[in-house]
């Protein structure tokens, strides 16, 4: 007999993308989120020009196409909301390199995740999610391979602390900050919404004060 072939791997970014359109239509195009300047409709166009306009998304990682990816965008904020929610929900096209096979789960499970964040904590009084074990895992295993990147130019070290789960230099610089708490809240620190994470923090106060204002990301 033949070997079975594995079962391929659970995509969790299938689940978030399901779940932030879901919230979007709950809150409607309007509601505010934690990227600054940005509402929901705002929120929903980078996403979809994110997957399907290559030469739009190239401005959110080089500043020299920033402003046509910018115009790109906000003429995606004209579309009506309820195409545009399902254009986002529909997935990456085939054509994208986010529609490649396991490149979607790779690359989106930790975007769609902060940015489903960004719209829950944003809502007055915040909205709260349960989050399983296996996707906790699954943004542990991001968290491991980004946080150095996302740290990288930090003035202090910073180690990463999740109980039951593990742990990660992600700055090996000394003093050094501690930061412990749940993978979601140590992965919404680690990307730039450092006043909405809920981390203890364990180090000189001035550094824990200069890393929660510090702008982390690539």
């Amino acid at each position: 007999m033949g070997k079975t072939a594995p079962m391929p791997a659970h995509n969790f970014a299938q689940d978030e993308r399901s779940l932030l359109c879901d919230l979007f239509e709950q809150v409607g195009p309007d509601a505010p989120t934690l990227c600054e300047g940005w509402t929901t409709k705002d929120l929903a166009a980078h996403l979809l020009i994110r997957e399907r306009r290559p030469d739009a998304a190239l401005g959110i990682l080089a500043p020299p196409f920033a402003t046509h990816g910018e115009r790109v965008r906000k003429a995606a904020t004209q579309t009506d909301w309820a195409k545009l929610i399902g254009q986002v929900r529909s997935g990456p096209p085939m054509l994208s390199v986010f529609g490649l096979p396991g490149v979607d789960r790779i690359a989106n499970t930790m975007e769609y995740f902060i940015h489903h964040e960004d719209v829950l904590r944003a809502q007055t009084p915040a909205l709260e999610r349960q989050i399983s074990r296996g996707l906790e895992e699954e943004l542990w295993n991001v968290l491991r391979r980004i946080s150095r990147l996302q740290m990288r130019n930090t003035a202090m070290g910073v180690e990463l602390v999740c109980p039951g789960i593990g742990r990660v230099t992600a700055n090996s610089k000394t003093p050094r900050v501690t930061l412990t708490a749940a993978v979601s809240e140590l992965s919404v620190f680690t990307y730039g919404r450092q006043q909405a994470a809920q981390v203890q923090a364990e180090g000189a106060e001035r550094d824990i004060a200069a890393l929660r204002a510090a702008k982390l990301g690539i």
